[in-house]
């Protein structure tokens, strides 16, 4: 079974919105760890607001220089859970249709790699209730940003998780790797 990998970037006050307070922190130690994650992972799975946000760059940015992802992220199969979504124009892009738990579970009984996500809202927050994320990596990054704190308001979740790997960077970034117990 594939496995679904959280990968969300956030200030010290839990900023995840416009990540380009991340930029000054991308460096070569990041942007391994980066790769290693896309390395691993032959697919996306995102929301609505995120596949807009990365509709938008991705496209744009410049596929022969290796060091900006655009040829991974143009070219890697793409999931979209929407309901208002009809048409992606983006190259790969298959939306999700039915209940999402539904949809992601037989993404999951898939062959493949991992599946990647970016960004911590309700779509993560549905599938983390469901049992369906298997590890979650916050890049904690040492800025105070200010503003909403996290992207939408989540419901109740009591979750327990285990630390499964850690990493601080020269930089100054954190990534804490976490596993649902249970």
């Amino acid at each position: 079974m594939r496995r679904i990998i959280n990968s969300t970037y956030l200030t010290l006050d839990g900023v995840i919105e416009n990540p380009a307070w991340t930029m000054p922190y991308f460096d070569d130690e990041a942007s391994a760890f980066a790769g290693e994650q896309t390395d691993a992972a032959d697919a996306l799975l995102m929301g609505r607001r995120t596949y807009d946000g990365f509709a938008a760059a991705w496209p744009n940015m410049d596929e022969s220089d290796p060091t900006t992802g655009a040829k991974y992220f143009n070219s890697v199969k793409k999931y979209v859970a929407s309901t208002t979504l009809t048409n992606p124009e983006w190259n790969n892009t298959e939306v999700l249709e039915g209940d999402l738990i539904e949809a992601v579970t037989k993404l999951k009984a898939t062959e493949g790699k991992d599946i990647l996500m970016y960004g911590y809202g309700v779509v993560t927050h549905a599938l983390v209730q469901a049992g369906l994320v298997d590890e979650v990596r916050f890049w904690i990054h040492p800025v105070l940003q200010g503003g909403p704190s996290v992207s939408a308001p989540l419901g109740q979740l009591p979750t327990t998780f285990t630390l499964a790997d850690s990493r601080v960077m020269k930089s100054g970034v954190i990534i804490a790797s976490y596993r649902p117990v249970g």
